[in-house]
């Protein structure tokens, strides 16, 4: 067994045992005073299973470029639009200086030959695109002024969502590890995507500890857009035609794991025996060795008696240990 799936069936182990400990405590011999063990019954059964962990992000260029123009001046003509995919030295607007706006002003005035005879003389500045990729923001129409420091039109390489992923889980999530993104706007389209880049550095709110992963789409939607939100799955583990087992059927003790089978004795209790689990999902774990699909499992219900108000519960349970006493 490779050290990448034993971290994750300890992980397994962890989340099990604080389950299958807690009902351990509650069903164990003695443990119920005030009522009789009831045994609902199980099976295990094959079936696929995957381990994920849930995160939410934001949609947002990789790489943003603001193309500012290299003098002050007034656009001529724009060719491009919000959208548009562009290659690198493409034309993007034709602008035109301080200088030969004036010029091109004064010669209008005198009539369209004088016009044209300045605008053929006194050439146009290109914008070109200096990257590869997509018009996220054009910010200027034909005519309208700028400044050297306006950026006229923003760019994007391509566009990921940064996930925000809790410290608890970041061990788990790994390069190139596959995902699954559902934009809150398109609830019903799945785009599949991976881990391109975990941040080092971690961000805390409200005491909160998180890291920035970076993930990426095998493919960008046409209506994916910066600054949307997003639901994203990271696929942790996974396992085709599994022997799977209900989590709460499963008991620890002492750092092993157990579950009851039958035939039941005469007493009509069932027999105790050792199982080795797998990767869980939390509602359901699978069963690696000790049992089989023909067997039946036997889940402990504590049935209370009718003439006591209450006992001890679960430690484990929300609501934690206490007693209640009668009036």
């Amino acid at each position: 067994m490779s050290k990448k799936y034993t971290g994750k069936i300890a992980l397994t182990v962890v989340f099990v045992a604080l389950i299958g400990g807690g009902a351990w405590w509650w069903f164990a011999p003695g443990a119920d005073k005030n009522g009789e063990i009831t045994y609902k019954e199980t099976q295990p059964l094959r079936n696929r299973i995957e381990v994920t962990i849930l995160s939410t992000g934001i949609v947002q260029p990789e790489n943003r470029v603001e193309i500012k123009p290299p003098i002050a001046g007034r656009v001529e003509e724009v060719m491009v639009k919000e959208g548009q995919v562009v290659k690198r030295g493409q034309l993007l607007a034709r602008m035109s200086s301080t200088e030969r706006a004036a010029l091109l002003d004064a010669a209008l005035a005198k009539g369209a030959a004088e016009l044209a005879h300045w605008q053929e003389l006194y050439k146009a500045t290109p914008v070109l695109a200096p990257v590869d990729g997509t018009i996220i923001l054009r910010n200027v129409e034909a005519g309208q002024s700028f400044t050297s420091q306006d950026a006229i039109f923003v760019m994007s390489d391509r566009l990921t969502i940064k996930a925000q992923v809790d410290e608890t889980d970041i061990a788990q999530i790994k390069l190139k590890q596959k995902a699954r993104i559902v934009l809150d706007a398109y609830p019903k389209d799945i785009v599949m995507a991976h881990v391109d880049q975990i941040a080092y550095d971690a961000k805390t709110v409200n005491n909160v500890t998180t890291y920035i992963v970076d993930v990426l789409p095998d493919r960008t939607p046409s209506a994916m857009r910066s600054g949307m939100t997003a639901n994203v799955t990271f696929s942790i583990a996974s396992k085709d035609d599994a022997l799977l087992l209900s989590s709460e059927a499963i008991k620890a003790e002492d750092g092993k794991f157990f579950v009851f089978v039958g035939p039941l004795d005469a007493q009509g209790k069932p027999q105790r025996r050792a199982i080795t689990v797998g990767i869980s999902d939390g509602k359901r774990t699978e069963i690696a060795e000790g049992l089989t699909e023909q067997e039946t499992v036997y889940i402990p219900q504590a049935k209370k008696s009718a003439n006591r108000g209450g006992g001890q519960t679960n430690p484990l349970s929300p609501m934690g240990a206490r007693r209640s006493g009668g009036r």
